[in-house]
């Protein structure tokens, strides 16, 4: 492999030769060979954003000549647009602050900018990563600035439209299973009636609110820290840049981000981050909990609970010909566990800022655009593989109910308490179903028994 040398403040390394980053982007590959994993493409594409906006508030401010402002613009929209993305080669588990991936967008902002004025690579001419693509900013501020851009756009353009898709194909379930009587279950136990349509409406609105958690996740990361420098104090920024540039920043996401109200909180802590993770970790468990149920609900076909019939969509075993698991809720529940996983490593990350700085946040973004990714995909996958192929089986759904010996419920305000518990005894131990005793038994006139016994009179408040 050809190289050429660079020179940083620390002297001159070799450079691969096609390689857009510089000397100090180099060291850091050397420094930081630890998961062979780069940082995750949204917070690169956030950097982007970043510098192209700091360019156009600079030249409007006159801070940076404007034929300099100019080609970092077209530079860094190359980088927001995602056009030169192998050039950002710098490990997740590098410096704590990003000061590498700071680096490593201002050298390939800055040698891209020579590419286009016809300059060499390396020569800084015309523009110098550091007096101009980097003026105004510092590593400590620009980082936790990309770290919200690129968790918001990655809400709002990914995860929450697929919550909401899940929430109306659950809901479209719902409707179609009005009619489906089934025996509810609590503690695994048989319980009363319910409506197949009733738990797919339980399904839903947890989806729904999994969505409404996620806009809040949203609403907490709308304040930008872009502006304090080095220790929030604002050293070497024009006093109007952060305005100008997170004006353009909310304008090219459509997300309402604004100034942080005090920088030094916006740098140092990472609260808000902390509190995205937590709602993605509450959007997990309740997703969890839906896969789990769909998976159960599903289960035999024919030894299990078999109320749905899921679609097939793969075999199921390598030695049991025939068998169809329910894999997308499989698939669904380890996302699920990962995201809880990787809450812990953010709540963590986030709780060791010290003074003024956080220094554990590429992981910390690396897991929050992860976690969002995971259930932005699984979730998509689920609903078109899983959800919208359920169908119920009325007939066991019928069956159950008429051999569970909860539907004497039903009976305990017309026989009694004690002698209803009496008959459901009798009804496990001999086998017998409720209806059968009592018939046996006389305990009500036959039409009085049958519309006690009627599984669609108990699946709405009858008091």
């Amino acid at each position: 492999m050809s190289t050429r040398i660079e020179k940083d403040t620390m002297g001159e390394m070799e450079v691969p030769s096609e390689a857009l980053y510089g000397a100090s982007t180099q060291r850091a590959v050397l420094n930081f060979p630890i998961s062979g994993q780069p940082l995750d493409v949204g917070v690169i594409h956030a950097y982007g954003l970043i510098k192209w906006a700091g360019a156009v508030a600079n030249g409007e401010l006159g801070v940076v000549p404007k034929d300099k402002t100019a080609l970092i613009s077209q530079a860094a929209q190359e980088v927001f647009e995602g056009k030169l993305d192998e050039h950002f080669v710098v490990d997740v588990f590098q410096t704590g602050s990003g000061t590498s991936t700071n680096m490593n967008a201002n050298e390939v902002i800055a040698n891209r900018c020579s590419q286009i004025a016809g300059t060499a690579i390396g020569s800084k001419e015309p523009v110098h990563p550091n007096d101009h693509v980097n003026q105004c900013q510092s590593s400590n501020d620009t980082f936790p600035t990309a770290m919200h851009i690129a968790v918001g756009r990655a809400l709002k353009e990914d995860l929450i439209p697929s919550l909401e898709a899940l929430s109306g194909s659950l809901d479209a379930k719902a409707q179609e299973f009005h009619d489906v009587l089934k025996i509810g279950r609590t503690h695994l136990m048989d319980a009363t009636p319910v409506r197949l349509g009733q738990e797919f409406g339980g399904y839903a609105r947890q989806a729904d609110l999994a969505a409404m958690r996620a806009n809040k996740a949203l609403k907490a990361i709308l304040e930008l820290p872009l502006g304090g420098t080095a220790v929030g104090t604002g050293l070497n920024c024009h006093p109007e840049f952060p305005g100008k540039a997170i004006a353009f920043i909310a304008e090219k996401t459509g997300i309402e981000f604004h100034e942080a109200k005090d920088h030094f909180e916006a740098q140092a802590a990472k609260d808000a981050l902390v509190e995205v993770s937590g709602q993605l970790k509450t959007i997990a468990a309740g997703l969890f909990k839906v896969a789990n149920d769909i998976r159960l609900l599903s289960s035999g076909p024919r030894c299990g609970i078999g109320e749905i019939q899921l679609p097939a969509t793969q075999p199921g075993s390598s030695i049991m010909p025939g068998k169809v698991n329910p894999v997308m809720s499989e698939s669904l529940m380890q996302v699920c566990a990962k995201v809880i996983g990787n809450d812990a490593t953010v709540t963590w990350c986030g709780a060791n800022g010290n003074f003024e700085l956080n220094v554990m946040m590429p992981v910390m973004a690396q897991n929050l655009l992860e976690s969002i990714r995971l259930l932005t995909n699984v979730t998509k996958v689920f609903r078109t593989r899983c959800v919208e192929g359920v169908e119920a089986k009325t007939e066991r759904c019928a069956e159950l109910i008429e051999l569970s010996m909860s539907m004497v419920t039903s009976l305990a305000p017309k026989i009694g308490y004690d002698r209803a518990a009496a008959i459901a005894k009798e009804s496990v131990k001999t086998g017998k179903t409720v209806r059968q005793l009592c018939e046996e038994q006389a305990v009500l006139p036959p039409d009085e028994l049958k519309a006690a016994l009627d599984p669609a009179s108990m699946v709405e408040p009858q008091m």
